[in-house]
Formats: structure tokens, C-alpha cells, sequence
């Protein structure tokens, strides 16, 4: 099976959920289609969405919730 990484668009602090007490946008095992939200990167308090470049399935998040990242960097792969 073949697999894609779905990269930072901007550096910053990645969020897997909309807010604190909301459910994550997706989970490993999820389904996702091309232009699904997967998460928030945070610059300088404004928020960016992250949207998923394909069709697939989570395989793993490869940044943490709340982690520092940079612009290109891996944050979750897919099977495809």
C-alpha cells in the first residue's frame, strides 16, 4: 500500500482539535477525503486550517497535539 505525508503548510503550533474540550478532527483509522480539516496550525494567535491534500486512510500522526512544527514538515501519513 502506498503512503503519503500530509505536511505543514506554515511553521507554528499544530492542534489535532478545534478547541481544548472538542473531540480531535480525525484519529488514526479514520477515512479521509481530499479537503477534509485534519487540524489547526496556530501563528502568532491566528489559526490555519489543515486540510487533507488526498484520499485515504490515517496511517499515524507523525506531530504530537500541541507540537512546535515547521512549514513542510510531516504531521500525519496516509494510506492511499
Amino acid at each position: 500500500m502506498a503512503t503519503k505525508d500530509i505536511l505543514s503548510p506554515l511553521p507554528g503550533t499544530f492542534y489535532r482539535k478545534p478547541s481544548p474540550d472538542a473531540a480531535p478532527y480525525k484519529n488514526e483509522g479514520d477515512v479521509v477525503k481530499k479537503g477534509d480539516v485534519i487540524g489547526l496550525i496556530e501563528v502568532m494567535k491566528s489559526f490555519h486550517e489543515v486540510q487533507s491534500d488526498a484520499d485515504g486512510t490515517i496511517a499515524s500522526f507523525v506531530a504530537e497535539n500541541e507540537e512546535p512544527v515547521m512549514a513542510g514538515q510531516p504531521l500525519i501519513t496516509l494510506n492511499i
